[in-house]
């Protein structure tokens, strides 16, 4: 079979493999592919349904905790710490149980003095500026039975006194006014106002610890809610004072006054709002309603929540951000004062089955692209190395027929001469004689190297090793070889060191090796006619070098020339005929003596084959 007989049919072949095992592959890795898209998507899903099973059941808790806290407004809410209950009477705001708020949505109404009590005196202040007569004439009216008229001439005596340069005398007046009991100047609390003008009295005569006592006292009694003032009305004394009320109770005050203006624009709500900084929950209807703090808030309303939600692996977030795969509902979807938001309470435990299931299929999927590319490289190896073994054997068996032809023609022309009767004197039949003589020995090695060959494939090869005295061998097979070789002009120089080497060796094996060795040096080497040989001993081995001056073998050829049927590419180029076993043989032999072969060879420069024996001792 030729070679391109065997490469037609073997590529279509390679190639129908690659497309029968590359398109399933490539499904399959579609199929994988799908596969996790479709788990990622479906454990995705399950996440999102528990985070909406955890909403629903959240919202539930919530609606009902704050129904039943509704109907409790009016008689049993809870108060203290950070809830508070409203009560609105009118125009008037109630805490339950009884708290002082800084300020109030709206000031309550108190009794004062009447303006009509007060001209004369204020004819001498402003109009005379006789302010000497007009304290005199306040002080009168500091004797009335009515505490409102009372507190008004004590301040209008204190300001003249201040005015006419009597400051000791004007502190008196302030803390006589402050003992005038609750009512109002101009609508703010009397005690209150002589209190601050106290404080203006004392850093005015820079007695300055008097007067920062003044202010922390007046500040302790405007934080508790000694008075009840509007917001405008408490921010002004506080700032007079240089006073920054506590963040908790100002969140409080505010928080009362966001409900009084909203109660009015509807009359039952809930609803979440900051104020003051803080958070608050607001729930009111009628005459009633709760601010809740922060603190109670997640204390009494979502504490309880804590079990449903680690049941379920989720978390809960107020008014947040949205993220992808969360269960959102909205205050007006569900009436409660937030936004909710569930999540997963930890997303790396809900994707870890999908990532385990992930890598396993992963695995699997490279396992099977691992086999798959490495049985398609081995098949491709196979098929290429089956179509170099066709391009080898058929250039084997050209070779062989080529070996074959010229000794069976030099056979048929000496019989037809004598057939013919053209050897008409002895001499010319003995040369005829003599050339049937060298075809038919020629014919004959050929046929025991394709048997040798063939039975050192088949391991049927025996050799039987002997003392061999290694010199006086090499000696006979290249006296042979250059009686054989004398007619073509080719000589052979041996050397051999002393002392002579002894090998255990089968003498015709490697006699055959041998004189393959000297074949390929003469077919090799068509311009140096000369080969050596050289047999030494070294580092106890025997060395049986052979030396040609001939083409030469490039470094990449050198190991390939010991395969069987394998040819260098420059005797290919330059048509050199051969089978292409001679040195695979010579390997064989060598090996099965314990020994090998060395080669050294410069393209252009010529190679040495030097095969190496273990000596004997």
């Amino acid at each position: 079979m030729s070679a391109h007989g065997w490469s037609g049919p073997a590529s279509r072949l390679l190639v129908s493999f690659l497309a029968v095992t590359i398109l399933p592959a490539a499904a399959l890795f579609w199929l994988s592919w799908r596969s996790l898209e479709q788990d990622r998507l479906l454990e995705a899903e399950r996440v999102r349904k528990r985070c909406e099973q955890a909403a629903d059941l959240v919202v539930t808790a919530l609606q009902q905790e704050l129904a039943a806290l509704e109907l409790r407004l009016d008689d049993s809410a809870p108060s203290g710490g950070e809830v508070f209950r409203v009560v609105f009477a009118g125009d008037r705001v109630e805490m339950r149980p009884p708290h002082r708020l800084l300020y109030y949505p709206v000031a309550p109404a108190g009794r004062e003095a009447p303006e009509q009590i007060f001209p004369a005196g204020e004819a001498l202040e402003f109009r005379d500026r006789d302010y000497v007569r007009a304290a005199a004439a306040f002080r009168e009216l500091t004797k009335s039975s009515d505490p409102a008229i009372r507190a008004g001439a004590w301040l209008r005596m204190a300001r003249n006194l201040r005015k006419s340069g009597k400051p000791e005398e004007a502190l008196a007046a302030y803390e006589a006014m402050t003992g005038c009991g609750p009512v109002l100047l101009g609508g703010v609390p009397a005690d209150l106002v002589a209190r601050r003008a106290r404080f203006a009295v004392l850093e005015e005569l820079r007695r300055t610890t008097d007067a920062r006592r003044e202010a922390d006292s007046l500040a302790r009694d405007l934080d508790a809610g000694r008075w009840l003032l509007d917001r405008e009305t408490y921010r002004h004394f506080a700032q007079e004072i240089g006073h920054q009320p506590p963040a908790e109770t100002a969140a409080l005050a505010a928080a009362v006054e966001w409900l009084w203006k909203r109660r009015q624009e509807a009359p039952a709500g809930r609803e979440a709002v900051t104020a003051g900084g803080r958070q608050w929950v607001m729930l009111w209807r009628g005459e009633s309603g709760l601010a809740a703090g922060p603190r109670y808030v997640d204390r009494a309303w979502f504490a309880p929540l804590a079990p449903l939600l680690k049941s379920q692996g989720v978390r809960l977030v107020r008014d947040g951000a949205s993220s992808a795969g969360d269960a959102q509902r909205t205050a007006a979807a569900t009436g409660l004062p937030w936004s909710l938001q569930v999540a997963s309470a930890d997303p790396g435990a809900d994707t870890r089955q999908f990532a385990a299931r992930r890598r396993f299929l992963l695995a699997a999927v490279g396992l099977f692209s691992a086999l798959v590319c490495a049985g398609s490289y081995l098949i491709a190896r196979a098929v290429n190395r089956e179509l170099a073994a066709a391009r080898l054997q058929s250039d084997f068996v050209a070779a062989v027929s080529h070996e074959f032809r010229t000794p069976l023609t030099l056979l048929r022309q000496t019989t037809e001469a004598f057939v013919e009767g053209r050897a008409g004197n002895e001499a010319e039949r003995q040369g005829l004689y003599q050339a049937q003589t060298r075809a038919t020995e020629r014919l004959h090695r050929l046929v025991e190297s394709l048997l040798d060959f063939g039975r050192m494939e088949a391991g049927a090869r025996p050799y039987r090793l002997r003392p061999t005295d290694a010199a006086q061998l090499v000696r006979g097979v290249v006296e042979e070889f250059q009686s054989e070789m004398a007619s073509s002009g080719c000589s052979v120089e041996l050397t051999v060191e002393p002392p002579a080497p002894v090998v255990d060796a089968d003498p015709d094996a490697l006699t055959h090796a041998l004189w393959n060795l000297l074949d390929n040096a003469v077919k090799y080497s068509p311009a140096c006619r000369t080969v050596w040989v050289h047999v030494s001993g070294r580092d106890g081995e025997v060395a049986i070098a052979v030396r040609d001056r001939g083409l030469g073998i490039p470094p990449g050829e050198q190991r390939e020339v010991f395969r069987k049927f394998v040819r260098g590419e420059a005797a290919r180029l330059d048509g050199i005929k051969g089978a292409g076993i001679g040195l695979a043989m010579v390997a064989h032999i060598v090996e099965a003596h314990r020994g090998r072969v060395e080669l050294e060879s410069t393209p252009g420069e010529g190679s040495t084959f030097t095969i190496l024996l273990p000596g004997r001792g």
